[in-house]
């Protein structure tokens, strides 16, 4: 990764890790639920429990540092069901399966759905805090590069469709004789387009835009008329 670019998502990151962290327990036994509230709680973490999928599902969510304690076996919805409908959100908020019973077809059909880890009861305080800080690692650093992201995205909006073309023939090795003979523009007029371009973009350097380009998922764009 570029180093100015690194050095970006290490703030982003930093900046998101200082959001206090939210622990999710999804548990019909409410002794473990409280129990696994007074563990977290002491940790520093905040938690919210829930008896059922259906009631954890109708609970709004923030985009904060998150990870979900599940058990397996539920009332209504279970939790491998409830993995599945919230399949979308595991980047930024890792599943650790607790059960009481468990077997590898099960361990298997958990893991392969993106759980990070599939523990049986009675759990080890340090296991489970072990798992829950990777998982807060995992949720914080996805969160980072989505926003990073999004702030590549909202630069790259701010561009005009002529800039847009520059940067898009740029990338792909084009000097800017090339750039003006695809674009059917001067090479005085493309110096200008390019040095807008790169100060909208907050590029420092070629290599920089492009890794911008490509985490843009840029495509080459058509020459003007």
């Amino acid at each position: 990764m570029n180093t100015a670019i690194a050095y970006g998502y290490q703030m982003t990151a930093r900046l998101v890790s200082q959001t206090p962290a939210t622990v999710f327990v999804v548990d019909d036994d409410i002794s473990v639920r409280e129990s696994l509230e007074l563990l977290f709680r002491h940790e520093g973490l905040a938690v919210e429990t829930f008896r059922s999928a259906q009631e954890f599902l109708a609970h709004p969510r923030s985009s904060t540092p998150s990870c979900l304690i599940l058990d397996v076996s539920l009332p209504g919805l279970n939790g491998l069901e409830l993995q599945k409908r919230i399949s979308g959100d595991q980047a930024d908020m890792p599943i650790i399966f607790i059960t009481g019973y468990g077997d590898i077809p099960m361990t298997v059909q958990a893991m392969k759905g993106g759980a990070i880890e599939f523990l049986t009861k009675p759990l080890s305080d340090q296991v489970l805090l072990s798992a829950v800080r990777n998982a807060i690692d995992r949720s914080t650093a996805h969160l980072a590069r989505r926003e990073e992201l999004d702030a590549l995205k909202a630069r790259y909006g701010r561009l005009t469709p002529r800039e847009r073309e520059v940067m898009g023939l740029v990338v792909i090795g084009l000097l800017n004789k090339q750039v003006a003979d695809e674009l059917h523009i001067s090479e005085i007029t493309v110096k200008a387009h390019r040095g807008c371009m790169m100060r909208k973009m907050e590029a420092n350097s070629f290599a920089e835009l492009v890794t911008m380009a490509s985490r843009l998922r840029l495509k080459r764009p058509p020459a003007a008329l």
